[in-house]
């Protein structure tokens, strides 16, 4: 399968009970609109998935990552426009440095508690709430996932932790 690399990050508040999301309300053609995510984004050409994370972080919000660490990884199969494959790399970024955008050319930035996001209180990609929980775990474990979407509805979800 060739899948298109990305990387997904949960920038984590200083008292670890918020992450700064982006609602994506700037481009009304684009795919996400109205979603609340993380932040992240393709790989670039010779770019290894954490400094791809670093970056992406950098340009999206304005911070550095001081200390980040592997949530999993998930395939979306069939995700992207005309069905493309993804494969995504999760990320917690538990320290940072920097002050962080309150908006880019995607969106607009803010804190949301992860108390609402596990909930089903903030606009999101439905499907998010299958692996968000294991991003957010107390305890966490580095999980493998797999999310098959067709006509942009994830069909199933699966995972194995290690």
């Amino acid at each position: 399968m060739q899948a298109i690399i990305a990387t997904l990050g949960y920038v984590y508040s200083a008292d670890r009970r918020e992450i700064l999301m982006i609602r994506r309300d700037a481009r009304p053609d684009d795919v996400h609109f109205g979603k609340c995510n993380g932040l992240g984004g393709k790989l670039e050409a010779g770019e290894d998935v954490v400094s791809g994370m670093r970056r992406e972080i950098l340009e999206e919000a304005g911070l550095t990552c001081d200390a980040l660490d592997l949530a999993g990884t998930i395939s979306w199969p069939g995700f992207g426009r005309d069905g493309a494959n993804w494969f995504g790399f999760v990320f917690r970024i538990t320290e940072w440095s920097g002050t962080p955008l309150t908006s880019n050319p995607e969106g607009t930035l803010a804190w949301t508690p992860i108390e609402d996001v596990l909930a089903g209180a903030v606009p999101m990609w439905e499907s998010d709430r299958h692996f968000l929980p294991l991003v957010f775990a107390e305890n966490p474990r580095v999980f493998h996932g797999v999310m098959p979407f067709a006509a942009g509805r994830a069909l199933s979800w699966g995972y194995s932790e290690i």
